[in-house]
């Protein structure tokens, strides 16, 4: 038994893939992103036979696979779980994991093994790994082998435990070709308990609140961590009058549409006269990796400012040491320096000298002027902005405009912004917003990608048409790789090698695939095909030429040159 588990429920005869689907409906998994093979069968039938309780998503790559249970993951914030055959078929969605891993997202994957008696003995058997285990292990937060069919409840409930636990992260299952097939009677578990998270220390709420009580110009940043936590961030910022920003995994936890909502590059104009910074549920990349200099490491930060962490991962106060660290989840911590800062000011009155909101609009203001040179993006972004609806989705790409998105579209609430988290997996955008889609079929939901990468899963079109997923396309074609193009020209003496992309006509392939497709040329066009695409619900594709090589570069609004620098 594992402890706060209630007594099991009797013993039933079922298979190994079977006892794995009742664990998954136990545990309120109802989707599964999954690409069957023969390791597999005995779940794939268990998944069909408990339709519709579990709805089963096809894919034509692995790698989609993972990425749309990913998206779903990130835009839920519940498990995202796909299958995959052993072997090729876990290799080949390995980048899925690793970006599920850099972006805190809780991600199953469930798969095969060569049969149990083949174990260890590097026969070759089919889709055999020298050792698929500790190659799973090396990538995700936890990975466990269930051997004996009566095992899967509980080696199951543990891998959700150990996925939504502390912070959240991808855990991987694997069961051997025989013991999928093989029967056994099996007691259910009910649903995993996630481990409670620690208290915050009241001695170091204490210590961070006299922090904030004696600053006059403290700025928030947000991350993943923080995307639970929205309603306390808000009222934390909103009594220290303090700005919010993120660059990617933290945007929406509070709204760009609001008075303390602030773009990542009106952040950094702040930045300068920060005195005290709030970090909550992010590894503060931005002022300690970008605005301090190209990617330089600082892991001790010297005040000013004062550094202030709030972090349900204990590992991150050695990774950045901050002048105090909340170890505690987000909404917790963010609620017990709201409260600690109320009783540190009560009765002594308005602070004089605070940096005021109106401080905070004009460095808006002054940052959106800036931004607006990065063109033709910005002028893209606008409209895109305009057209989705405020609970819409973006799904970005390592593209010009997904870099450009990173500091000029803004988002208003949280998880409406998928993004590819440090690891920076070109081709992730596509199948993600698939995911995203299956995740929530009555919300717009837009995939902004480019040529190259969107290359990366163009078979998933297939997928769009014959599962029926309504995801709107919008496909930026410079015949390039943008960035990397950008950097043999300049850094490199033009001599430009595989960068340069001759691509097939994408309306004529979005109709060869069943999917509707269009194709402009500026942002006036764009403006009334995406708003017709985005109504009619069904998977489109629109086209958006762009001449190679005009594209401003987004860089300086990313990393920013400090001053002196």
């Amino acid at each position: 038994m594992i402890p706060g588990q209630n007594q099991p429920a009797p013993a039933v005869s079922v298979t190994g893939g079977a006892a794995i689907a009742d664990a998954l409906l136990a545990n309120g998994v109802d989707t599964v992103f999954g690409l069957p093979g023969a390791q597999m069968y005995p779940f794939f039938d268990a998944l069909g036979q408990r339709a519709p309780a579990i709805r089963t998503f096809g894919a034509r790559h692995e790698q989609a696979c993972g990425y749309m249970a990913f998206g779903y993951a990130r835009s839920t914030g519940r498990p995202g779980v796909f299958s995959v055959v052993p072997g090729p078929g876990v290799l080949n969605t390995g980048a899925a994991l690793c970006t599920a891993y850099g972006a805190n997202a809780p991600v199953l994957c469930i798969t095969g093994q060569i049969p149990s008696a083949f174990l260890g003995r590097g026969r070759g058997h089919l889709h055999e790994l020298p050792d698929q285990l500790g190659t799973l292990r090396s990538i995700v937060k936890w990975a466990e082998r269930i051997d004996k069919v009566e095992d899967t409840p509980t080696v199951m409930a543990e891998a959700f435990r150990q996925m939504l636990s502390g912070r959240p992260g991808p855990v991987a299952v694997e069961m051997p070709w025989d013991v999928m097939a093989s029967s056994a009677p099996v007691s259910p578990l009910p649903r995993a308990v996630r481990r409670p998270p620690p208290a915050p220390d009241p001695e170091t709420v204490e210590a961070a609140a006299r922090i904030l009580a004696a600053a006059r110009a403290p700025l928030i940043l947000t991350g993943s961590g923080a995307q639970g936590a929205a309603e306390a961030v808000r009222a934390l910022a909103d009594e220290l009058d303090a700005p919010v920003a993120a660059l990617r995994g933290g945007r929406g936890v509070v709204g760009e549409d609001t008075p303390l909502g602030v773009s990542s590059y009106a952040a950094y104009r702040l930045w300068s006269g920060t005195d005290a910074l709030v970090g909550i549920g992010t590894r503060l990349e931005m002022p300690f990796m970008r605005w301090s200099g190209m990617m330089r490491l600082i892991d001790r930060p010297e005040a000013p400012p004062h550094v202030i962490r709030i972090d349900v991962d204990p590992a991150e106060f050695g990774r950045l040491v901050p002048h105090a660290g909340i170890l505690a989840d987000a909404g917790d911590g963010a609620r017990a320096l709201l409260e600690a800062v109320r009783r540190l000011r009560a009765g002594s009155g308005p602070r004089k000298g605070r940096r005021s909101r109106a401080e905070i609009a004009a460095a808006e203001a002054e940052a959106s002027h800036e931004i607006a040179a990065v063109q033709p993006q910005m002028s893209y972004l606008e409209v895109i902005r305009d057209v989705l609806p405020r609970d819409g989705f973006f799904v970005g790409e390592l593209s010009q405009v997904g870099f450009a998105s990173y500091f000029g579209f803004p988002v208003y609430l949280p998880r409406t912004y998928v993004s590819e988290g440090y690891q920076g997996t070109l081709g992730y955008g596509f199948p993600t917003a698939l995911g995203v889609k299956a995740a929530h079929p009555d919300r717009a939901v837009l995939s902004v990608t480019g040529d190259g990468g969107f290359m990366f899963a163009v078979g998933e079109l297939a997928t769009a048409a014959q599962e029926r997923i309504g995801l709107v396309t919008l496909l930026f074609n410079n015949a390039s790789y943008g960035n990397v193009m950008r950097d043999q020209r300049t850094g490199f003496g033009n001599r430009l090698i595989g960068s340069a992309l001759e691509n097939p006509d994408f309306v004529q392939l979005a109709a060869a695939f069943g999917v509707k497709g269009a194709r402009v040329a500026s942002p006036e066009a764009l403006r009334p095909v995406l708003t017709a695409a985005l109504a009619a619900d069904e998977p489109s594709l629109i086209e958006v030429q762009v001449p190679q090589g005009s594209e401003a570069s987004p860089w300086p609004f990313i990393h920013p040159t400090p001053p002196g620098g």
